[in-house]
């Protein structure tokens, strides 16, 4: 008999990027190769600062500049492990996704960050775990990590309740 389907989702409330980055930091340090984070949520939420945290959790080094690249598509760190960071804003689907070929980026060896996961879902793996980034005033941003795979539940597990653990 199949077990049902569990999933795990903790809000955080974040007031200055810091906070954000402390976040990011805090999940980047529970990652190891083949994870991914899809991040979602509007222009100027947080997503990047989430990212640079996310860099330095993953030993990033701190005077590393850590940028989102609409541009390039994929930026890759070096840190514990190779750290490559996508923004997919521009992409249209899952046609532009493949012919850029960014199904690559996403592997075993490192751990990759999508920002603008939305526009190609399709295209994560189901181990992915959910980043959703919601601005609630000028400095308050919601930020909701999910996931439902395994592997996504012991990283939802793996961090705090609280930005103050």
């Amino acid at each position: 008999m199949d077990c049902p389907l569990q999933k795990k989702n903790i809000i955080y409330s974040t007031t200055s990027d810091g906070e954000t980055i402390r976040l990011g930091k805090a999940v980047g340090s529970v990652l190891f190769p083949g994870d991914v984070l899809g991040v979602v949520g509007t222009l100027g939420s947080g997503k990047t600062w989430f990212a640079k945290g996310v860099g330095l959790g993953l030993g990033v080094p701190p005077e590393t500049v850590i940028t989102s690249p609409s541009f390039a598509l994929v930026n890759e760190y070096e840190g514990r492990v190779p750290f490559f960071h996508m923004d997919l804003y521009r992409l249209r689907g899952l046609e532009d996704f493949l012919a850029a070929g960014l199904e690559e980026v996403i592997s075993e060896d490192g751990v990759a960050l999508v920002e603008w996961a939305e526009r190609c879902p399709q295209a994560l793996p189901e181990q992915t775990v959910w980043v959703s980034f919601a601005i609630e005033g000028e400095n308050e941003r919601r930020i909701e990590i999910s996931g439902s795979h395994p592997r996504a539940l012991e990283i939802l597990k793996a961090l705090p309740e609280n930005l103050s653990d």
